[in-house]
């Protein structure tokens, strides 16, 4: 494992090589870190495969058309783009009524609404394009087992006793964050009392590039559209449902699936590995302090119904980035890392709030509630204007101008 003399430009050390930590690499990187004598230190405990495996079984996420446009910045877009399924229309609907509502691109003006790829997949892209990168050292596998401020940053010592020294530390290492914990970083925890069912579907039909959101009395559920004639399920049910749909037969848990979806998709034909987890709303109650960013499910997590949660990660990437090239104060300064703060913290409200609001809304059994629902399906529908307003924020397009 190599050693790191810190630069006299700034060394920023970004804890966790995942999606959102190898995104903000790229995204420095992009912007002209080298030329600001800036050295990037990405600590991931996962080292990445040779080559890219397709698998039914690959967990993904759904990408949005702000995501898109963002990559495309970044030049990576023409690689993501070869195993990214668009998604051309997205029907809202709730289980026994018959108000839905449909958002499409063609209306919107896109291609897509957004994309669905296989995380591995995105990660083979990013990971490929950093191996390259001048500028950037790995230290893979490693973690960062211990973290502690000193004057002008944090002294940081790997798992095998190696030390590091960081003018900026961004903790980008999960929502079950060590690190964060360690500093004394308190999270802000909702729990939904729910849990989340995924796994791949294999389809009696094609599927069109359809994504499917449906709202039944024992909580929402989704289908996206995946390559090779798959959909990608979030089924969301109580804890002990959620242990009953795991531990069921393939055949037993398509026919209960099919009961609860329908035949808009053909017959379900095959279900792929099953994961569950629990669900809760999360916001770490600090998000920046001097030389140091906390980034991704470390800085908050939201319920995967709506899709938002690795989109928003992502603009708070574009963000941090910017403001920290854009600044001539010295790399970790209180300041600066503050400016991108109050620079996210509009879409950050808007788009938590989002997709709490529409996860309650939707998780409520009462009649005088499934009734308003109802006829807000309806009224979207009917408004234009709603309609597009809804679509944009689905889009990640909800703060632009």
């Amino acid at each position: 494992m190599p050693t790191t003399q810190q630069a006299a430009g700034g060394h920023i050390v970004i804890a966790g090589g995942g999606l959102v930590g190898a995104s903000l690499a790229l995204a420095l990187l992009e912007g002209g870190a080298r030329a600001r004598g800036w050295r990037i230190s990405l600590v991931e405990p996962h080292a990445p495969g040779e080559g890219f495996q397709p698998s039914f079984d690959a967990r993904s996420s759904a990408l949005s058309w702000g995501s898109r446009q963002t990559y495309q910045r970044l030049g990576l877009w023409t690689a993501i783009a070869a195993q990214a399924e668009p998604i051309t229309r997205i029907h809202v609907g709730e289980q026994g009524r018959a108000a839905a509502t449909r958002l499409s691109a063609e209306e919107e003006g896109v291609p897509a609404l957004g994309y669905v790829v296989d995380n591995a997949w995105l990660g083979h892209c990013l990971w490929q394009r950093l191996r390259a990168a001048e500028g950037l050292t790995w230290y893979c596998p490693a973690r960062v087992e211990r973290v502690q401020a000193v004057p002008g940053g944090y002294h940081l010592t790997l798992d095998d006793g190696s030390p590091l020294d960081c003018d900026l530390l961004v903790l980008a290492d999960g929502g079950r964050s060590d690190l964060r914990t360690q500093l004394g970083i308190h999270v802000r925890r909702t729990e939904y009392g729910q849990s989340a069912l995924i796994a791949n579907i294999g389809l009696g039909q094609p599927h069109g590039g359809e994504a499917f959101e449906r709202f039944t009395r024992h909580g929402p559920m989704a289908l996206l559209p995946l390559a090779g004639q798959r959909s990608a399920l979030v089924w969301t049910r109580s804890p002990e449902e959620i242990a009953r749909l795991q531990a069921l037969p393939d055949a037993a848990f398509l026919a209960e699936l099919q009961q609860t979806f329908g035949y808009r998709l053909g017959r379900l034909r095959r279900v792929g590995t099953r994961y569950s987890y629990p669900l809760a709303l999360h916001e770490a109650e600090e998000q920046v302090r001097s030389h140091l960013v906390v980034l991704g499910n470390a800085a908050h997590g939201l319920h995967p119904i709506a899709g938002q949660g690795f989109n928003l990660s992502l603009r708070d990437v574009m963000a941090l980035s910017e403001t920290l090239l854009g600044s001539a104060a010295p790399l970790g300064e209180l300041a600066t890392l503050q400016r991108y703060l109050q620079r996210q913290r509009d879409d950050q409200a808007l788009t938590i709030g989002f997709s709490d609001r529409v996860t309650r809304l939707f998780s409520n059994a009462h009649p005088l509630l499934a009734c308003g629902r109802s006829l807000g399906l309806l009224a979207l529908e009917l408004c234009a204007p709603a309609r597009q307003a809804f679509a944009r924020q689905a889009m990640g397009l909800g703060t632009r101008r």
